[in-house]
This record gives C-alpha cells, structure tokens and sequence, in this order.
C-alpha cells in the first residue's frame, strides 16, 4: 500500500483551505484518509500553515511520500 501525505479540499465555492492528510494512494481526492496532520488556508494574509509536527515526522519517517505541494509547505514550516 503507498501512503501519500496530500491536501483535502474544503470550504465553500470559490473559498478553499485544504487539510493535510495522510492517504493511500488510491483513495480519491476528498475521500477516506488515514490521519490528519495539518492544514493549509491560502485565504488568509499571509497564508497560514499549520502542521502537527510530531505526527508529520512520524509519518515521514514511516515511509509516506508528500506530494509536489506538500513538500513545499514542509519546508516552508521547517519540518522537512
């Protein structure tokens, strides 16, 4: 089973935030997930990211694969 560390899409139409969930990899977009570590709100100014470092780290450690976007708002939060 790949588990990715991805974003959900929430919020209303047009008024995203995304949560960062651990999913396998074949579960679609917004469907079932593992465990949630984080979210991500790019309407807000400045744009605010949120992680749960300790079960980030865990899940990284375990193997999980963040995506493109996911990686880059690790680093920006100084996990990865």
């Amino acid at each position: 089973m790949a588990v990715k560390m991805r974003l959900r899409r929430m919020g209303h139409k047009k008024a995203p935030f995304y949560r960062v969930v651990v999913a396998d990899s074949r579960s679609p977009r917004d469907g079932k997930f593992i465990e949630e570590v984080g979210y991500y709100d790019p309407n807000q100014e400045p744009s605010v990211i949120k992680f749960n470092e300790e079960k980030a780290k865990k899940w990284l450690s375990t193997g999980a694969q963040p995506t493109e976007t996911v990686g880059k708002l690790l680093k920006i939060a100084g996990i990865q």
